[in-house]
């Protein structure tokens, strides 16, 4: 990634739309956290920025069709490649992965080992995982180590990480069980809950995100 010296510009991050939703509320986010953002639909335009920003709400499988048909999944993946820095929110993590099991088995980007499945059936566990909860940071990702050890977050998902590498596991929540809510690995970070919906503490994730852009 570009390196960004002491009073050169803010690093340029776009917000990928793929037709997910949500993009408007993360692009104040991270307005808010100083970052020079731009929502972005084209594919080739990707390449211009420095960073990806890709959030989303709703179903692995639509999503992945539409990062297919608008050819965003091969120009994320170029990025990824590349060096370029990502950030993945919610939908923008699993899609990282190699499959999910949600409305049938459906490719991921194949970015990470691991895959998409649903919380287990429990009568003591409510189905979607929707609210605050306590994300455990841990490894030494320059966002994570800014971090406070724990902190609370909001969540809204079914379905979560299985079976990742256990290098790439950047936090971990509790739910009917401990699951995998960040990874990371080089210039790839990721969240399952919503850093934008999270108020101070969401702002700490996209501060440190913002200032691990700047040092990069």
């Amino acid at each position: 990634p570009t390196r960004f010296m002491s009073g050169t510009p803010s690093p340029r991050v776009a917000v990928v739309d793929y037709g997910a939703g949500n993009l408007r509320s993360v692009a104040k986010a991270l307005e808010r956290s100083a970052l020079a953002v731009e929502v972005v639909s084209d594919a080739a335009a990707l390449r211009h920025f420095d960073a990806l920003v890709v959030p989303g709400v709703g179903a692995f499988a639509d999503a992945m069709a539409n990062l297919r048909a608008k050819g965003i999944g091969d120009a994320v993946q170029s990025a990824i490649a590349s060096g370029k820095p990502y950030l993945g929110l919610c939908l923008g993590l699993q899609v990282l992965f190699e499959s999910s099991d949600e409305h049938g088995l459906t490719p991921g980007l194949g970015v990470l080992p691991g895959r998409i499945e649903r919380f287990p059936a429990n009568h003591r566990l409510h189905v979607p995982h929707i609210g605050w909860n306590q994300a455990r940071w841990r490894g030494a990702h320059p966002i994570a180590a800014q971090l406070p050890r724990e902190d609370a977050y909001y969540f809204v998902h079914s379905y979560r990480v299985v079976g990742a590498e256990e290098a790439d596991v950047a936090g971990t929540t509790d739910y009917g069980g401990e699951f995998t809510s960040a990874v990371a690995r080089g210039n790839v970070f990721a969240v399952q809950f919503h850093p934008e919906k999270s108020q101070a503490a969401g702002k700490r994730v996209l501060d440190a995100f913002g200032d691990w852009l700047r040092a990069c």
